[in-house]
């Protein structure tokens, strides 16, 4: 008897453990179908607007001169290449790893270690490898792994951003030295200021996933750690041929980026800053009706990022980066230092407040010094790129145009990079944002959703500054980003957003 209630009692503990089961299997696939509906509205939505932009950009193809540079990259898997080569040496402790901060790499250990600290954080890196000997070898080692495990690109952010460009139908001139190797990869439509080199620099990029592991370490998110020793970027030796160029060319935009490669190391003293000075006269010469972009990068010295502050952020109109470096920007700007690995996926309302920091700083900088230099530049423009999300703000009637389409634009063309397919499948997206979002950390900030109506949020706002309390009115917009599950390429990824963002606000 008390055998039978007991096998009684199993079958009911078994059939509700199976019912229980069969309920969540249910559940997991209506959230899945509800995700997927989410996904696929937004997705029409964002090509929607993507489509209008096409209609409205009926006039001729706007002229756009980019700087400066360019290089070979060399891609292979990052785990999979220090694995190999250091034969599974076990990097380092976190707590060595949690120290690493250094600007330049010179030694393996200084690599294991700059390697891990990024790796950990997820965030995108980019070093100057002073020892060329090891430089060398790295690269070598990488090649003799394999055609099947190794890819070659045309590398340097002015080449990307300058395809990219000339995809979104501009007319682009490019100030950079090629090797007659290089030079087949860039569209022979492209207008090349520069002179033939022997040998192009090499960038070593290694490539992560999410999820990967390294030793003790597991990367939140896909990003990619760049080395480099080059001998001819650094320098900017095309910025003369662009200039003379630039005379005759007339752009609607002239963008300037690749800064972040003039390492200190590579200099005698005082010769940077006369590098900068003529990137500043090359802006200056420029008439009024030609915008300015600058593109930020992975920087990592502060007298750099000051040597910028003073002789290239007052005469640009615009800004674009992603989150890390808009952090490291707002804290030169704010307090005179510098910020290493920061949050791989920010609230929105976080970057936002840091965008309106930097353009605050910004606008204060030019009401104290337009007078004295009448050259310099009031911003207009700001695009932080994410994970997650693009976000664009602008001055409200500016020469700016298309900031919805921008944003949504934007947003797409990461998915599509990444994922290294023009055809985005719903299936294969990750939503990372919420339904909602604030508009600002402060109390009783507005909240903004996003949804089958208004699938890229934007709104009007007066951002106050000055001793005398200013007030200037801005258009924000933020569109979400379609993640790509598994990425292919994240290197580049930026340039592309950005070139695609601005050719849609000509």
């Amino acid at each position: 008897m008390v055998k039978m209630t007991a096998l009684r009692y199993m079958g009911w503990i078994t059939g509700f453990s199976v019912f229980t089961a069969f309920l969540s299997i249910i559940y997991q696939a209506f959230l899945s179908l509800q995700a997927l509906n989410r996904t696929t509205v937004l997705l029409a939505g964002l090509l929607a607007l993507e489509s209008g932009l096409k209609k409205t950009n009926l006039g001729p193809a706007p002229k756009v001169a980019i700087g400066y540079g360019a290089c070979t990259d060399l891609q292979i898997n990052a785990t999979e290449f220090l694995e190999t080569y250091y034969k599974l040496r076990v990097p380092l402790s976190e707590r060595m790893a949690a120290q690493s901060s250094m600007e330049i790499v010179k030694t393996e250990d200084e690599l294991l270690q700059s390697f891990a600290y990024y790796f950990q954080n997820g965030a995108a890196a980019e070093r100057m490898m002073a020892n060329g000997t090891l430089f060398r070898q790295l690269v070598e080692y990488a090649k003799i792994m394999g055609e099947e495990r190794i890819h070659w690109y045309m590398g340097g952010n002015a080449p990307l951003m300058a395809v990219r460009f000339f995809m979104e139908g501009a007319d682009v001139l490019l100030g950079a030295h090629m090797s007659k190797k290089l030079r087949p990869l860039l569209p022979k439509e492209i207008h090349l200021a520069g002179h033939e080199i022997p040998d192009d620099d090499i960038h070593l990029i290694l490539e992560y996933k999410a999820g990967d592991g390294w030793g003790p370490y597991r990367a939140p998110r896909a990003n990619r750690y760049i080395l480099h020793n080059d001998k001819n970027n650094p320098h900017l030796r095309s910025v003369e041929q662009l200039t003379d160029a630039l005379k005759d060319y007339h752009p609607q935009l002239l963008v300037v980026s690749g800064l972040q490669m003039m390492d200190m190391f590579t200099f005698q003293p005082g010769e940077r800053e006369a590098r900068l000075q003529q990137v500043k006269w090359q802006l200056i010469s420029q008439p009024k009706d030609t915008l300015h972009h600058f593109e930020m990068a992975s920087y990592v010295e502060l007298q750099l990022l000051q040597q910028l502050q003073q002789l290239v952020l007052p005469y640009v109109d615009s800004l674009g980066m992603n989150e890390q470096e808009l952090s490291n920007l707002q804290q030169v700007l704010s307090y005179g230092r510098i910020t290493m690995a920061t949050d791989w996926n920010p609230r929105i309302a976080m970057t936002l407040d840091k965008m309106r920091q930097v353009f605050i700083s910004l606008l204060e900088d030019y009401e104290h010094e337009h007078i004295r230099d009448a050259k310099r530049r009031r911003i207009s423009r700001i695009h932080v790129h994410t994970l997650a999300y693009q976000a664009i703000l602008t001055i409200s009637r500016s020469q700016w145009k298309n900031t919805k389409a921008a944003a949504a634009k934007a947003a797409l063309t990461a998915h599509r990079y990444v994922c290294k397919s023009q055809f985005i499948n719903p299936e294969s997206v990750l939503q990372v944002l919420d339904d909602s979002f604030a508009t600002s950390t402060q109390d009783q900030a507005p909240r903004m959703r996003i949804n089958a109506a208004n699938p890229v949020p934007c709104w009007q706002e007066y951002i106050q500054y000055g001793k005398d309390f200013q007030r200037i009115e801005v258009e924000i917009c933020v569109a979400p980003v379609l993640v790509c599950r598994v990425a292919r390429k994240t290197a580049g990824a930026g340039d592309n957003i950005s070139a695609s963002g601005l050719a849609a606000q000509l």
